[in-house]
């Protein structure tokens, strides 16, 4: 959790979930992965080869969520540089690359959950992340195994909440909305999954979590670990 991030007391919520879910669809940043740091620190470094003082870190993690383009635009107005650079979205993924695997780790937990849940049925990851650093990431942490499939931005879908790649994981694993969760920390995830008209687990433990969020409709799902997917889902 970002630094000076707000400590929240919550309550693991335990809703029923039909016994015949046949899909799992994770979103990666504050979900699989603890990766604001990394993220921060390349955002303030590409700040500051612009000429700007860095921004505080827990910031940056707020701005986490939409994609690259998206995040290096906001970081650029709070750097006070008004409209992003023309080349500053390549400059960030260059910094990004060299740095990505600094900090950032799976949350514990995770790697004994996917097998847990991957034994019964398949996995697979949906991110906003460049699917180059999805990919690397994923192999990086030996998590790629675990997934039958991957789709991060650039790789032919728009990023979500458009339900579109969703929707594509579903029929591709020859699921249904209503058997498939998708796993994730943001609002944009929430969103997602409504959009697609499916099912959502809000990961409390990630970056990406408000309480605002809450509370959930009926049928949709919240964990405070990763080990609690495997109890309830």
């Amino acid at each position: 959790m970002a630094p000076g991030h707000p400590k929240f007391k919550v309550l693991l919520c335990y809703i029923a979930v039909p016994a015949s879910i046949s899909l799992v669809v994770f979103d990666l940043d504050g979900t699989l992965v603890d990766s604001w740091k990394d993220l921060a620190d390349a955002a303030n470094a590409l700040v500051g080869e612009y000429g700007r003082p860095a921004l505080p870190d827990a910031a940056i993690a707020e701005m986490i969520g939409d994609g690259a383009g998206v995040l290096v635009q906001r970081v650029c107005t709070a750097a006070g540089l008004g409209t992003a650079p023309p080349d500053a979205v390549p400059r960030f993924l260059a910094i990004y690359d060299r740095v990505m695997l600094n900090h950032t780790q799976p949350y514990p937990g995770v790697p004994a959950m996917l097998d847990a849940l991957g034994a019964r049925v398949p996995l697979a990851v949906l991110t906003n992340k460049p699917h180059e650093a999805t990919r690397r990431m994923l192999a990086a942490f030996d998590l790629a195994r675990r997934f039958t499939a991957c789709i991060g931005s650039e790789a032919g879908f728009p990023r979500k909440p458009d339900p579109t790649a969703l929707c594509h994981l579903v029929a591709q694993a020859g699921a249904t909305r209503d058997t498939t969760v998708l796993v994730g920390d943001s609002a944009i995830d929430l969103d997602t999954a409504r959009r697609a008209g499916g099912r959502v687990c809000l990961a409390r433990y990630g970056f990406g979590y408000r309480p605002e969020f809450e509370p959930l409709r009926p049928g949709e799902l919240a964990v405070d670990s990763p080990a609690d997917l495997v109890r309830i889902i």
